[in-house]
């Protein structure tokens, strides 16, 4: 996937410190690695990232990763060759490409002292093809001992130091110039638990270009000479070299990850959160007002039996079509499908966000986010069947066997399509993103081999217990309806419901696009799940409201309304995407181009229909609520 997708989707005060600072914990059963003195320290490599720089103006400027070993960069290559690293599906599936590499590091030895690791003749040609990356401010990414390798920064709001993962290829400081990095200064620093025993808990890299003469020795000591500039018109030889030096620290191995989980500028976190509850305390006390007073009102008045018909007559609105609310809505196998499939997302993040909070989807258990979220939406296919089969059967539908077919087909093939399709041009850029065939084989397993066989289990259970019940009659003969007010219209109610639940969560929509997008780790979990569940209870509330105006203005086709009203942030969040492009990207190449836009439409269609859901279920428990509560003679 491109840029390393997704790397890093109120209790108490006890319990909302667990959430800020869930990100402390590790995976248990993930043990320390004890060193002892002179012990291979193995060093791993992974794929080059575009990254964004430390400049608050900076843009990325792609979305295409390529493997360290690409022979175009001309990297030192170990003895046998590179060899790949076993990786979890999740690593796979969002980039992840690690090889063993020829540093030869060893626990406490060859302190401080300068090594040339290989020397490499780069043509003309791959030459340019290195410049190219430079100017885009591609980044090596290097692994030991599960820690990622990292560039010492100061956040210059708060002043906190910080490791940045990942270092830059070269620098293009000087106008028109490209230098490359062919020197690395590597610091190890190591803690001590107990005598003879030595851990790691971080590993800084301080990346330089060493011009001159390249087949001459190498000297660390002397002054640093010109910059090393590969010639794109003639062959370029570069001599890697590195340092090592082992710096003993205090920081415990439990907790080595806190340096490099960095949380910029957390104000802007607990902003975003008291905005957001404050929208919601706004509409629950509004839909409360509307439920307890109003609706509450012209329930008494409905049902008085004194009342005469004149003043029944007088009352407009829900009240006069409650022969109609429960009528059968249009396309109602979609609907159904839909809601189906939003329920299975919507039961995934909110397991997968559990694992988050508790610390199991730990950042040094590469790609266990994505890994947890596939096999959660693998299980809960019953979860999707069991809710489609009885919304469908509840709006009216017959044909149970083709909704469950549906149900357990339409979204898997769909986003497997359209991976695919972007896949493509990850192969023709030349990325090490593509995702392996085999790997493509293994999800479709998953998907029609476990998720199709569960979901139709849940179909069965689902058909099994039936329609629910409603607490009104549908007429035979449908009610003329009246001309519906412009801000109810589909399209406009669609937009202007979306606005609070993505109010309420686009602050924290700037952090997780840098984390699909620009190599940017995303481990606040904490301040993700409270905005997830402020958003879910804005969609909700906003939908009921909306759909209590529309059944005033006499208008009973609330079904796909509701739905649309739920997943109205989907639009806002697609053209948030759009600013986001604009303000902090500049993709050069088509291929970044369609895959941003492939992935953005993506996710949108992932939120549409985990929002559309929570809304139309949210909605249908309050119609049949709100007309339960009225007698019909």
């Amino acid at each position: 996937m491109a840029a390393a997708t997704a790397r890093r989707f109120l209790l108490g005060g006890a319990f909302l410190s667990l959430l800020t600072s869930s990100y402390a914990f590790y995976l248990p059963g993930a043990a320390p690695h004890d060193y002892h003195l002179g012990e291979p320290v193995k060093v791993f490599v992974n794929t080059l990232t575009p990254m964004l720089t430390g400049n608050e103006h900076a843009k990325l400027k792609s979305l295409i990763n390529y493997d360290y070993y690409n022979p175009r960069f001309h990297f030192c290559e170990p003895e046998g060759g590179p060899r790949s690293e076993p990786e979890s599906l999740g690593s796979i599936l969002f980039g992840d490409r690690i090889f063993n590499s020829p540093y030869n590091i060893s626990m406490l030895e060859s302190n401080m002292t300068c090594q040339t690791l290989c020397r490499q003749q780069v043509p003309a040609d791959d030459a340019k093809f290195i410049n190219e990356r430079i100017r885009e401010d591609y980044a090596l990414n290097w692994l030991v001992d599960g820690l990622p390798a990292a560039e010492m920064k100061i956040d210059l709001k708060t002043n906190d130091t910080f490791y940045d993962m990942g270092f830059n290829l070269g620098n293009d400081d000087i106008p028109d110039t490209a230098i490359l990095h062919n020197h690395y200064e590597i610091v190890l620093k190591y803690h001590q638990p107990t005598p003879d025993v030595y851990r790691i808990v971080g590993v800084l890299i301080w990346p330089t270009s060493r011009g001159g003469d390249q087949n001459a020795e190498l000297d660390c000591i002397a002054p640093e000479g010109p910059p090393l500039i590969l010639d794109e018109d003639s062959s370029n030889t570069v001599r890697y070299s590195f340092r090592v030096t082992w710096s003993e620290s205090d920081t415990p191995w439990a907790t080595r990850w806190d340096n490099y989980l960095h949380i910029f500028d957390p104000r802007i976190h607990w902003f975003s959160l008291v905005n957001s509850i404050v929208i919601v305390i706004f509409l629950c006390v509004m839909v409360s007002m509307i439920l307890l007073r109003t609706v509450s009102r012209d329930i008494s008045r409905y049902n008085n039996l004194d009342v005469g018909d004149d003043v029944v007559q007088e009352d407009w609105g829900w009240k006069l079509v409650h022969g109609e609310v429960f009528r059968t809505p249009s396309n109602p196998m979609l609907l159904s499908v839909m809601v189906g499939n939003g329920s299975q997302l919507c039961a995934m993040v909110g397991v997968t966000l559990v694992f988050a909070l508790f610390g199991f989807l730990s950042p040094s258990n590469r790609g266990s986010l994505a890994t947890v979220m596939m096999i959660c939406w693998t299980l809960f296919g019953g979860v999707g069947g069991y809710i489609s089969s009885r919304v469908y059967a509840s709006l009216g539908g017959t044909e149970k066997r083709k909704n469950s077919f549906i149900t357990a087909t339409l979204l898997p093939t769909f986003v497997f399509a359209m991976v695919f399709f972007l896949d493509l041009f990850l192969l023709t850029a030349g990325s090490s993103g593509a995702v392996p065939f085999g790997t493509f084989l293994f999800v479709v397993v998953l998907w029609f081999g476990i998720s199709a066989p569960l979901s139709a289990v849940g179909s069965f259970f689902g058909s099994k217990h039936g329609a629910i019940t409603h607490p009104v009659r549908v007429n035979p003969i449908p009610r003329q309806i009246p001309p519906t007010p412009r801000y109810l219209q589909p399209w406009a109610a669609t937009l202007l419901a979306g606005i609070l639940p993505f109010g309420a969560a686009f602050v924290e929509l700037y952090f997780i696009l840098s984390s699909l997008f620009a190599s940017r780790a995303y481990y606040a979990f904490g301040f993700l799940a409270l905005t997830a569940g402020v958003v879910a209870l804005t969609t909700a509330t906003v939908s009921i409201l909306f759909t209590y105006f529309v059944l005033c203005a006499e208008e009973y086709r609330w079904h796909w309304r509701a739905f649309l009203a739920g997943g109205g942030s989907a639009v806002w969040l697609f053209a948030y995407g759009i600013f986001f492009w604009a303000s902090r990207l500049t993709l050069g190449s088509f291929s970044s181009v369609i895959l941003y836009m492939g992935y953005l439409m993506l996710l949108s269609i992932l939120q549409f229909l985990i929002t559309g859901t929570i809304g139309f279920l949210a909605t249908y428990w309050s119609v049949r609520r709100l007309y339960s509560a009225i007698r019909i003679d």
